[in-house]
């Protein structure tokens, strides 16, 4: 099938310009910047004048809860929110149920993926102190990375042992994204705080209990060990001001800095004052922070502090979502949203469009290695996105595609509206319509 998308603004490799892209089969093959469209046949054709047309969102950072935490959310339901959010392909982590720390249970997650996810798909493989071993049977072109809990443990997942630490940072071949707060900082914390309020401390004091020196000890570790091993290391999620400076600011040109940072939509969107309004519904991990902390997060967007944006999808059934710090769980839906509220920053000011599909687009696959995607170029696969802004519209309950069927982000409205998502040349949203046909396909990478 060949596809015109034509008088669009096409924003791409750090230029906006007017276009035109051509898809024939899964793959670009023509993005013409001529005043008129390419003469030739197309099956489809879409006027996307006033729209603005990027590559499709890499979500490096998602957890899609299968298996096994079907409850909460699937692959199905997962990456249809992620195509109607312009996100056509996803890294899921591997806290599911088995955990994904064995080869088994890695085949097992690209078998169900293959008949059920909608747009494409890898998975990371998750690091314990006792599986260090299994870490070189892994096929560098089929697994992003290796994912470390250094701090916040999830089930046997935490790495705390020295001894298993240089081990891993010391033969890792392929990229380490740690999520890294200390253990024994937040436990004593949630400590001091059931001695002033009880068992289950209310959710304002979450940023307390996983507070800033917790962050900051941590990812300084991980970053001292990456230097040392001289090993690839992506810290998920920063959330405080603090943790900024053990990173180096890339400008887009040489090599890509050995050691990098994340920020979430969550981090990025909330602070502290949210909690008397939100509640549980913004609890994760590492928590919300300050306003200043926030600030200086999307800051560091435009100064090549941040590398990546993410959305550390994490759905839970509201009931899960009850209580305070210790019975509460951690985590929010936001793969739905996280292109139209980063297109929002851009007309805040926070960040240039080119800029947000660096963040979103460009650097993760740079950054992964990720095969033929990312890109708007001729040869590429065709996962493609169009957005149009000045299109107002509310998130209300009635849209949320994600299974668990809410979001904190209920009630608020955004002006940008993806009307379009293309994944390998099919067309799995529609303006609105979803083709529930559609499948994605496992994400290669380069060595």
């Amino acid at each position: 099938m060949t596809i015109l998308i034509s008088n669009a603004t096409i924003v791409n490799e750090g230029k906006s310009v007017f276009g035109h892209v051509v898809i024939d089969g899964d793959t670009i093959q023509q993005v013409s910047f001529a005043a008129l469209p390419p003469h030739g046949s197309y099956d489809q054709c879409i006027d996307a004048m006033g729209c603005v047309v990027m590559p499709g969102v890499i979500d490096t950072h998602v957890h899609f809860r299968e298996p096994g935490l079907t409850a909460k959310a699937d692959i199905g339901s997962e990456s249809r929110a992620a195509a109607y959010g312009g996100v056509t392909t996803y890294f899921d982590m591997p806290n599911t149920v088995p955990q994904t720390t064995t080869m088994e249970a890695l085949e097992e997650k690209w078998h169900l993926a293959a008949e059920k996810s909608h747009v494409n798909y890898a998975f990371f493989f998750g690091a314990t102190n006792d599986n260090i071993s299994q870490l070189g049977r892994l096929d560098p072109h089929s697994v992003p990375g290796i994912k470390l809990f250094m701090g916040s443990s999830t089930g046997n997942m935490l790495v705390d042992s020295d001894e298993a630490l240089r081990q891993l940072f010391a033969q890792a071949t392929l990229p380490v994204m740690a999520h890294c707060e200390d253990t024994t900082l937040i436990n004593r914390q949630m400590a001091l705080a059931r001695q002033r309020f009880g068992d289950d401390p209310p959710v304002d004091q979450h940023p307390q209990i996983r507070s800033e020196e917790a962050c900051y000890a941590s990812t300084a570790h991980a970053v001292a060990l990456a230097r040392e091993y001289g090993t690839r290391l992506h810290v998920a999620h920063l959330s405080t001001a603090c943790e900024l400076s053990l990173f180096e600011p890339w400008d887009g040109t040489g090599t890509m800095p050995l050691v990098t940072a994340e920020a979430v939509i969550a981090h990025l969107m909330f602070c502290d004052a949210d909690y008397a309004s939100l509640g549980t519904r913004i609890k994760c991990n590492p928590a919300v922070k300050g306003a200043a902390d926030r600030t200086a997060l999307r800051r560091a967007l435009a100064d090549g502090t941040i590398l990546t944006v993410a959305t550390d999808h994490a759905p839970h059934r509201l009931a899960d979502k009850q209580g305070g710090c210790s019975k509460a769980a951690s985590g929010m839906p936001m793969v739905q949203f996280s292109l139209p509220a980063m297109l929002q920053f851009c007309d805040e000011g926070v960040i240039t469009l080119p800029r947000l599909v660096q963040l979103m687009c460009h650097h993760p696959a740079m950054l992964f290695g990720v095969s033929r995607r990312g890109f708007l170029r001729p040869g590429y696969k065709a996962d493609v996105v169009i957005v149009r802004p000045h299109a107002p519209w509310t998130v209300d309950a009635g849209i949320i595609q994600s299974k668990c069927g809410w979001s904190p982000l209920e009630g608020r409205q955004f002006d940008w509206h993806v009307e379009h998502t293309f994944c390998n040349g099919r067309h799995v949203v529609d303006n609105g319509r979803f083709d529930p046909a559609v499948r994605g396909e496992q994400v290669t990478f380069r060595c």
